[in-house]
C-alpha cells in the first residue's frame, strides 16, 4: 500500500473510530452528537496531533451539509415553500442586516479594524451554521414545529445571502475592477443556472427516476440520488452559488415525486456518516495556538457575538408574532456564527480586505460558537420549560385507567368518548392555552412532556391499562413509542397515526393499535357524499366496508415486504377492475393518506 493511501486508510479509521466512541458518549450524558463529533476532532486534532490536515477533510466533509439540504428541500412542496416567503425574505433579511451592522460597530469601534474589514466581519458573523442547527433540529425532530421552520426559514436566507455576500467582498478589494460595476455576466449566469436546475427537476428528473425504478436496480437509484445532489451542486458552485443551495432547489423540485421517500432513505445513511464527519472537521480545524495567543480577544468576542445574534433573534421574533417561548428557542438556537463565516473569511484574505492572522482568530471565534451551540440550545430549553406561559409540572391527582398524552383536535374526541363511556382519562399536553382551556371544563390535564420517562411516571403510566397517544407529529409519536416500549414494555398503545407509512412503521413496533388520523372521517366523508349522490345507505355501507377491507390486505402486503416507504408501488396498482374507490394509476400522493 502507497503513503498517501496508507495515510487514507490510517484517517479513516481513526475518524470511524472516535466517532463511534465520542457520539454515543455524548448523547448519553445528554450533550448531544454534535459536541461529540466537535470533541472527537479536537482531541484527534490539535490536541494529540494524530490527524493534521483538518481542512482538507473539512472541504470533502462539506458534502454532509449538501446532503442534509437536499433531504429537507424533499420535505418542502414549491407550494409550502412560497408560504414561507414571509418568514425567509422578512425575517432572514432583516436578521442578516441589523445582526451584521450591530457586529460591524464592535469590530470597527471595539476591535479597531478599518471600515472595510469590519463590514466583512460583520456580515461573515451574522450568519448562522447551517449545519449545526438543521442536525440538533433533526435529532430532536423539531424540523416541522413551527420553530423548526421559523428557524429554517432564516437560515434559507442566509444560504442564498452568501453569493452577494462573496460579490461584496470583491467589490471592497482595494483596487479590484469590480468595483467600477457589477459584474452583469456572474448574475446572469447564476440566473441561468437556477432556471435550468428548476426546469430539468420538473420535467427530467422524474421520467429518470421512473426508467431506473422499473429496472429495479436498486444500487443504480442510489446512485442517481447521489448523482442528482452532486450534479445540482457542482452547477450552482459553478454560477457563484453555494453547492448547498443547488442540492436544496433539486430536492425541492423532487418533493412532489412518488420517489420522495425512497430517495430519502437512499442518501440518509451517506448524510449522516459525511455529516458527522463535517463536525469532526470543524474541530480538527480548530488551531490551538491563535487560542493561546488571542485568549483574552477570544473570551471577550464569543460572548458578544452569541448575546448580539440571540437578543436580535428574540426581538425580530416577538415582532413577527412568535410566543415568547418559541422566540427563545429560536434564538437559542441560532447565535452562533457558521461555515459561510469561513468561505468569507478566506475570500476577504485572497481579495486583501482582511490580513491571514485576523481570519485565523476570526476562524476560532466562529468555532467556539458553534462548538457552544449544544450548550446555549440547551439553556434556551431549560428557560422555556421553567417559564412555560407560567405552567409547572404539577401531578396531584394524576393516574387513570386511559393516560392521553396529546390534547389537540384528535386527542379531544377522543377523550369526550373516553369520559362518555364512564372511563376516567389522565392527559398530558406542553400547550398552555389547551390546558387552561380544558380546566374549565374539569378535564384532568397535566403539563408535561411525554418523551420523558419521569413525566409518564408521575402521570401514572404504571397504572394506566391503555395508552393512548395522539400528538400531532409523527416523530415526536415515535419518540414516545419507543421510550414506552423500552421502559415499560407491558403498556397497551392504542397510536394515532400520522398516515400510511407512519401505520406500517407503527405496527412493524407492535403497537396494540393504531388508525390514521383521517382514515375513518374519510370514508364517511365519501360514504355520505355517495347517499347525496342517490345511493341507499345500505350499499354506501357496504361499500365503506369494502373499502376498509381492501385497504387492509394492503396493510397487510406491505407489512410482510416490509415496505415503510416507496408506499405507492403497492398504493397505485389497482386490486381488481371493479370502480370501488380505487387509487387511480397516476395518482402520486396516494401514500400520503
Amino acid at each position: 500500500m502507497a503513503g498517501e493511501e496508507a495515510d487514507l486508510f490510517s484517517y479513516a479509521i481513526v475518524l470511524l473510530g472516535s466517532a463511534v466512541i465520542a457520539a454515543p458518549l455524548f448523547k448519553r450524558i445528554g450533550l448531544g452528537t454534535v459536541l461529540g463529533y466537535l470533541a472527537a476532532g479536537l482531541v484527534i486534532g490539535p490536541i494529540t496531533g494524530i490527524i493534521a490536515d483538518g481542512e482538507q477533510i473539512l472541504h470533502f466533509a462539506e458534502l454532509g451539509v449538501v446532503l442534509l439540504l437536499f433531504i429537507i428541500g424533499l420535505e418542502l412542496k414549491p407550494s409550502r415553500l412560497w408560504r414561507m416567503r414571509r418568514d425567509i425574505l422578512g425575517m432572514g433579511s432583516i436578521q442578516v442586516i441589523v445582526t451584521a451592522l450591530i457586529l460591524t460597530a464592535f469590530a470597527r469601534y471595539l476591535g479597531g479594524q478599518n471600515l472595510t474589514t469590519s463590514i466583512v466581519i460583520g456580515f461573515a458573523l451574522a450568519l448562522s451554521s447551517t449545519a449545526f442547527v438543521l442536525q440538533i433540529l433533526d435529532e430532536r425532530g423539531d424540523l416541522n414545529r413551527v420553530y423548526g421552520q421559523k428557524t429554517f426559514s432564516i437560515l434559507l436566507f442566509q444560504d442564498i445571502a452568501i453569493v452577494p455576500l462573496i460579490a461584496m467582498v470583491a467589490i471592497l478589494s482595494p483596487g479590484s475592477s469590480e468595483a467600477s460595476g457589477i459584474d452583469w455576466n456572474s448574475i446572469l449566469i447564476a440566473i441561468l443556472a437556477v432556471i435550468f436546475l428548476i426546469l430539468a427537476g420538473r420535467y427530467l428528473l422524474n421520467p429518470l427516476f421512473q426508467i431506473i425504478a422499473s429496472t429495479g436496480a436498486k444500487e443504480a437509484m442510489i446512485a442517481a440520488a447521489l448523482f442528482v445532489v452532486l450534479a445540482a451542486g457542482a452547477l450552482m458552485e459553478f454560477a457563484g452559488l453555494s453547492m448547498a443551495l443547488g442540492a436544496f432547489l433539486s430536492g425541492v423540485m423532487l418533493a412532489e415525486s412518488s420517489y420522495r421517500h425512497e430517495l430519502e432513505a437512499d442518501i440518509e445513511p451517506f448524510r449522516g456518516i459525511l455529516l458527522g464527519l463535517f463536525f469532526m472537521a470543524v474541530g480538527l480545524s480548530l488551531d490551538i495556538q491563535v487560542l493561546f495567543d488571542n485568549a483574552l480577544l477570544i473570551l471577550i468576542a464569543v460572548p458578544i457575538i452569541l448575546i448580539v445574534k440571540a437578543s436580535v433573534i428574540y426581538v425580530l421574533c416577538r415582532g413577527f408574532g412568535s410566543h415568547p417561548n418559541e422566540a427563545t428557542r429560536i434564538a437559542g438556537i441560532l447565535p452562533q456564527s457558521g461555515e459561510f463565516g469561513f468561505v468569507l473569511f478566506t475570500a476577504a484574505v485572497a481579495a486583501n480586505v482582511m490580513s491571514q492572522a485576523s481570519a485565523s482568530i476570526l476562524i476560532a471565534i466562529v468555532t467556539i460558537t458553534m462548538a457552544l451551540t449544544p450548550i446555549v440550545t440547551k439553556i434556551a430549553d431549560a428557560l422555556t420549560r421553567a417559564t412555560h406561559e407560567g405552567m409547572e409540572e404539577n401531578f396531584e391527582g394524576a393516574g387513570s385507567d386511559v393516560l392521553l398524552i396529546g390534547f389537540s383536535r384528535f386527542g379531544q374526541i377522543a377523550s369526550q368518548m373516553f369520559l362518555s363511556g364512564g372511563t376516567d382519562v389522565t392527559i398530558l399536553d406542553q400547550s398552555a392555552e389547551r390546558i387552561r382551556n380544558a380546566r374549565q371544563f374539569g378535564f384532568r390535564i397535566y403539563f408535561g412532556d411525554g418523551k420523558r420517562k419521569d413525566v409518564l411516571r408521575a402521570a401514572g403510566i404504571e397504572r394506566a391499562k391503555i395508552v393512548a397517544i395522539c400528538t400531532n407529529e409523527r416523530e415526536t409519536t415515535d419518540k414516545i413509542v419507543d421510550l414506552i416500549r423500552s421502559e415499560y414494555p407491558g403498556a397497551k398503545l392504542f397510536v394515532r397515526s400520522y398516515d400510511r407509512a407512519h401505520t406500517l412503521a407503527l405496527r412493524a413496533t407492535g403497537v396494540d393499535f393504531e388508525i390514521r388520523e383521517t382514515f375513518e372521517s374519510g370514508i364517511e366523508f365519501g360514504r355520505k357524499t355517495l347517499e347525496a349522490l342517490g345511493l341507499s345507505e345500505e350499499v354506501s355501507l357496504e361499500i365503506a366496508q369494502e373499502v376498509k377491507r381492501r385497504d387492509e390486505e394492503r396493510l397487510a402486503l406491505q407489512e410482510a415486504e416490509g415496505l415503510t416507504a416507496g408506499v405507492h408501488h403497492v398504493l397505485t396498482k389497482p386490486v381488481k377492475p371493479e370502480p370501488l374507490i380505487e387509487p387511480r394509476a397516476d395518482n402520486t400522493e396516494g401514500e400520503n393518506y
